[in-house]
């Protein structure tokens, strides 16, 4: 870090050479919050990346005092190993990064649903960390009306997420029990992947593991096996947060895995509706705000062991609706925690998030012993 008399923010999103060339603090998705920086007199310019330049970008930050990141776990078919070795090498040399790569494997991937299952948000969930265990595991857990949710480790857009139940006539005895044999890879199911677009299948408990072959190809390759939450329908809540604190909500009525009408065909499901996005402030998503704040965010942290000033400066937690409990009050599982690439977010976390980072590279910049 060099010395200067003003802190330097670099913005860092994917895209090719013609994009590096021509950015702009105006022209990309993150134009709020470059405007916010410069309003607090804070130089921040966007850093676009890719693979191919790698270098020429890691030259670029390393004259900055922090870099935010905004790179989705697969990105034009590549993962992030290359960029997280970078980032892991410039936050050595004492440029603050948000998200650290090491904080992303502990809160940014599908495990940390079931490392996380008792906090409190939890459900029944389950983790395979082979392909022949999930083999063997996952027939028993499949129960005539009962859906499961298979994820895998890391992705976004829904790929690698899928629906799976037996099919609506399987046999059931009174007592909600199946009728008929235990399933086995041969039997056969219905699959719907959670990408925009996709519809309903059926196959064969067997066939479907070998779609998923490729998710354990990698060196963190497993899957996490939740429960279908039936009140899917009533919307899906996300959680802004800053460091540990909630900035904002997006609601999403309509979302992935959106079952079809009732009686319809599998292929009516509705496709994923637009997100409408709120302030911390919206009174019928205190609850959950509180919740978050006061007892979630904490035990996980002491859970994966992850300071206060480590949580990434833009997060957020996924949340359907649970059964509701005896005392007739709403309960909340978590279905995803988003790290890695964060955007859009809501207006009202511009300005904490623009206060966090600066937080944090004063810190940084006095223990360069650097002016603040």
């Amino acid at each position: 870090m060099k010395q200067r008399d003003s802190a330097r923010v670099a913005i860092l999103y994917p895209g090719n050479h013609a994009a590096r060339q021509k950015a702009a603090t105006e022209n990309n998705r993150f134009a709020d919050l470059f405007k916010a920086f410069a309003a607090q007199g804070i130089q921040a310019e966007p850093a676009v990346y890719h693979d191919e330049f790698c270098g020429e970008v890691r030259q670029q930050i390393l004259d900055f005092d922090g870099v935010l990141v905004w790179v989705n776990p697969i990105e034009g078919g590549r993962d992030r190993s290359v960029l997280d070795s970078m980032l892991r090498d410039v936050a050595r040399a004492g440029v603050y990064v948000s998200t650290h790569p090491d904080v992303i494997l502990k809160l940014g991937t599908k495990e940390v649903l079931f490392q996380t299952r008792e906090v409190g948000w939890g459900c029944d969930t389950h983790m395979y960390l082979s392909l022949d265990q999930m083999r063997r595991e996952l027939p028993a857990r499949l129960a005539p009306g009962k859906a499961r949710v298979i994820k895998q480790n890391r992705g976004n857009g829904g790929t690698g997420v899928w629906r799976v139940q037996l099919p609506r006539d399987a046999s059931v005895n009174e007592d909600g029990s199946s009728a008929a044999a235990p399933p086995g890879l041969d039997t056969v199911i219905r699959a719907r992947h959670a990408k925009r677009g996709a519809v309903e299948e059926e196959m064969t408990i067997g066939e479907f593991c070998e779609r998923c072959e490729e998710y354990f190809r990698t060196v963190d390759g497993r899957m996490v096996d939740q429960e279908y939450q039936e009140r899917l329908p009533e919307g899906m809540v996300r959680c802004y947060l800053v460091h540990d604190r909630v900035a904002g909500f997006g609601h999403q009525a309509v979302n992935a895995l959106f079952p079809a009408p009732s009686g319809a065909a599998p292929k009516e499901a509705p496709q994923p509706g637009h997100r409408y996005y709120h302030p911390p402030s919206k009174p019928e998503f205190q609850p959950v705000k509180k919740k978050l704040e006061e007892e979630w965010v904490p035990a996980v942290q002491r859970l994966l062991n992850i300071e206060r000033e480590s949580l990434p400066i833009l997060w957020d937690c996924d949340f359907l609706l649970g059964p509701k409990n005896e005392q007739g009050e709403d309960t909340y599982v978590l279905c995803e925690i988003n790290v890695s690439s964060v955007a859009p977010y809501p207006e009202s976390a511009v300005q904490p998030i623009v206060e966090a980072t600066l937080a944090r590279i004063r810190v940084a910049r006095r223990s360069c012993g650097l002016a603040p």
